[in-house]
């Protein structure tokens, strides 16, 4: 057994604890989802077309919250990680274009429970690598039956073409067994530049057909 399961086994000594902290995570996901799909739908009567394309949420699992604790010197419990840890929970929000991104962003920061620990805007400022997304950490009330409890949580906010970058560069690097060289690294990353000119384009072209004129319509 490695290393990293019996740190991660470790954070069953109590079972019991460990599920009501998935249920949780898992309650503040489900709230984030509501949150986006109101959101989402109120953008729809008002402008007549949606800026989220899909959500996905996710769970870390007990092997890779033990790890990450271990990596950073924190105590393997799971109070350590609920209160060291803002990615237990994290929830993807793949827009149409990057002005929906940031569109979407404030109309979450807007509201008056949900609390901004950090923002990390990796599209102003891609990643070394090229990765491009908007992460926020926030914080958000989960009300259980006796008690408030304060839940972080990571939201990504990208579109659809970082998406498509962010999920073949992670299988190309991350699920690969072999040591990527520097030129195909290099090439993963004019890749990135390509995709977000890409997407630049896009809008621009979405905003000169909003500038055209309705079709006529026949009269009847």
């Amino acid at each position: 057994m490695s290393q990293t399961d019996k740190a991660a086994m470790e954070l069953f000594e109590n079972y019991q604890e460990y599920l009501a902290l998935q249920h949780l995570y898992q309650a503040a996901l489900k709230q984030l989802q509501i949150k986006f799909e109101v959101l989402n739908d109120e953008f729809h009567v008002r402008s007549g077309r949606s800026p989220i394309h899909h959500i996905e949420g996710r769970l870390k699992s007990t092997a890779s919250i033990a790890a990450k604790l271990q990596n950073r010197n924190f105590e393997i419990s799971l109070d350590s990680a609920k209160q060291n840890l803002n990615d237990i929970a994290g929830i993807r929000v793949v827009c149409s274009y990057v002005s929906d991104v940031y569109d979407v962003a404030e109309m979450l920061l807007r509201q008056s429970d949900i609390r901004l620990i950090k923002t990390q805007d990796y599209i102003k400022h891609p990643n070394y690598n090229g990765y491009r997304s908007l992460h926020l950490d926030i914080q958000l009330p989960i009300y259980l039956s006796d008690h408030t409890e304060f839940v972080n949580v990571e939201v990504q906010l990208r579109t659809i073409a970082m998406d498509f970058w962010a999920s073949l560069e992670h299988d190309l690097r991350y699920k690969s067994q072999k040591d990527i060289p520097a030129r195909i690294s290099r090439e993963m990353l004019q890749a990135s530049e390509s995709i977000a000119q890409v997407d630049r384009q896009m809008e621009q072209i979405y905003r000169e057909i909003q500038q055209l004129p309705d079709k006529e319509t026949d009269m009847i």
